[in-house]
């Protein structure tokens, strides 16, 4: 698309540059001063880009309006016009008119002078290889959850956010909630006593997984075992010969660093989480807003062991196209101090943990995700993003009604995540997931994922050295070959 100047663009300003290491660097002139309480300054606002512009990414940047949404990289400009077209998003649809639009984020980095921070919202494979690029560039970034594909990535992320001092945001939103702050306090403060157990569960997929491949031959109905999730017009589109590449889609950009494969309507939009080569299935997607919570109030770091065990993969043992459709995943955390071992649990697909017998009759478990967390003393419950968390027996509510805070609010809470990493990047707040935390807690589901390569088999981990020790050939799923002309360095 061709370059159109961008009226609304702000000079680059030095003190955003330095905002992650040093808040005293700068100084922001109060709004009262310049033009009362409606006045915005100058020095209030970010020059904020998308990668990833539509779905999700639309999401993400309603909430950034306040902002200068200078530029847009997208692959498939019908995704974000069609994202942006919904009444509640008017504002965000005229912020987007003003943007400079580009299909590859590369050349927007590189001819976007102005950018400050950059969202990244692409699906999953994407998601290291444009926020490496945008943290190398002195770019602020909030990235998507999962924050990386593969374990690897976690670390070059971690690693890159320390060198670089660029502030970093994951978007796994519970993390800004008052009820993920509460339950932390809760449970630090011995509420429920001493934990050794945590089940986690979601009601994901909610779209194709254990499925084959698509043939790009015309193919019988009955070789294509499609899941209860794929509608009756994906199915028929699969079932006919090579398709073509929609105007408005850059396929080859799609890919990225993944391996090649012909388009296909069942790849794009939203679909391709299930697929291996380019999302990390139901735990690398809700992990992050479930395991998040007693990552956090239990101060856990990398397990000891993990062991999966799951439905077929999709596709055969050569071409593993799509994750399974139900997973479990069992891992260990080894003591902390006075904290003793902790084992949790996961399950996705349909499958729940059992009823603990602490819950009274009539509580019943969303089927949809949620937590618990099982103490000597009682339980915690919790649904997906840390919400609405409950302690049983009953008498504990009561007991530890008055637990001190001792956990920061964000302003705005679980809505307002977007806004803690621009108030983060100004120097007025503490960001609230940045990678230092987020990238250890992404390496923990995403060897999940990859112990269902050994199914039923105990691996034991070495996270100071990334690696599993008992099966050297599983390494091998902990990073990825790139594609020929893709990297991170």
């Amino acid at each position: 698309m061709k370059k159109r100047p961008n009226k609304n663009a702000l000079p680059r300003r030095n003190f955003l540059k330095g905002a992650a290491t040093s808040a005293a660097s700068f100084m922001i002139v109060p709004r009262h001063v310049l033009g009362g309480t409606g006045y915005q300054a100058p020095s209030d606002t970010v020059n904020v880009a998308a990668i990833g512009a539509g779905g999700m990414g639309a999401n993400n940047m309603k909430s950034l309006t306040s902002q200068n949404i200078v530029a847009l990289a997208d692959v498939d400009y019908s995704r974000v016009k069609e994202s942006v077209s919904r009444d509640d998003r008017a504002e965000l649809k005229a912020a987007y008119d003003k943007a400079t639009w580009y299909k590859d984020f590369r050349k927007m980095l590189e001819e976007e002078k102005d950018i400050d921070a950059v969202v990244v919202a692409t699906p999953d494979h994407f998601h290291t290889v444009a926020a490496s690029a945008a943290m190398q560039m002195g770019k602020h970034v909030y990235v998507q959850k999962p924050l990386t594909y593969s374990v690897k990535e976690a670390r070059e992320l971690k690693r890159l956010a320390k060198e670089t001092g660029v502030v970093t945001q994951m978007g796994n939103q519970g993390h800004s909630s008052d009820d993920a702050r509460q339950l932390n306090e809760w449970v630090q403060a011995g509420a429920i006593g001493p934990v050794r157990e945590v089940h986690v569960w979601t009601n994901r997929p909610i779209w194709p997984q254990g499925v084959p491949r698509p043939t790009t031959a015309s193919s019988n109905r009955s070789d294509i075992e499609w899941n209860r999730k794929v509608t009756e017009d994906l199915l028929l589109r699969s079932m006919s010969g090579k398709h073509k590449v929609p105007k408005d889609l850059d396929w080859d950009v799609f890919l990225g660093p993944a391996p090649y494969r012909e388009y296909h309507p069942i790849y794009h939009p939203f679909n391709w989480r299930g697929w291996v080569d380019w999302g990390v299935g139901a735990l690398g997607d809700m992990g992050a807003h479930l395991i998040d919570h007693p990552y956090w109030a239990l101060g856990l770091e990398y397990p000891d062991t993990v062991q999966g065990t799951s439905t077929p993969w999709g596709g055969n043992e050569e071409d593993r196209a799509t994750y399974p459709l139900s997973t479990t995943v069992h891992y260990t955390f080894p003591a902390r101090g006075m904290l003793p071992e902790v084992t949790m649990h996961w399950y996705d697909g349909g499958l729940m943990p059992s009823r603990p017998a602490e819950l009274p009759d009539d509580v019943e478990l969303d089927r949809g995700g949620g937590v618990i967390f099982q103490g000597e003393k009682g339980v915690l419950y919790h649904k997906t993003y840390g919400s609405d968390p409950q302690m049983y027996p009953q008498s504990l509510m009561e007991q530890y009604a008055d637990t001190p805070q001792t956990y920061e609010r964000i302003k705005g809470g679980r809505e307002a995540h977007e806004m803690n990493w621009i108030r983060a990047i100004q120097g007025e707040e503490k960001i609230s997931c940045p990678f230092e935390y987020a990238a250890p807690l992404n390496e923990t589901m995403l060897l999940g994922v990859v112990a269902l390569h050994a199914p039923g088999e105990i691996l034991r981990y070495d996270g100071k050295k990334m690696e599993f020790t008992n099966n050297k050939d599983v390494n091998r799923h902990l990073h990825r070959e790139y594609r020929d002309g893709w990297s991170i360095a």
